[in-house]
């Protein structure tokens, strides 16, 4: 979850992955760095108890973060942005 908030925090706040002659300019994490532990947020993940069986939790994590991030921008400031990463 944690690992997954990152990834979704990056896409947010750095720069983008861009297609060029249809495809990916960034062939791996040199051309697209991840969010750095000191630029990160204390993030806390949460257990909840159950009785279902484990199962797995993957990228779940991941498409929440940028609506999140927005919907508090729009909040604080009143500005709505539509594309990433954002850009105030």
């Amino acid at each position: 979850m944690e690992g997954g908030t990152i990834y979704g925090l990056t896409a947010v706040l750095k720069n983008g992955i861009n297609i060029v002659d249809g495809a990916c300019a960034q062939s791996n994490f040199h051309d697209l760095p991840v969010l750095r532990m000191n630029e990160s947020p204390k993030i806390a993940a949460y257990i909840v108890p159950s009785a279902n069986k484990p199962s797995g939790i993957g990228e779940v994590a991941v498409p929440p973060v940028a609506p999140a991030v927005a919907n508090a921008i729009f909040a604080a400031t009143g500005k709505r942005l539509r594309d990433l990463p954002l850009m105030l």
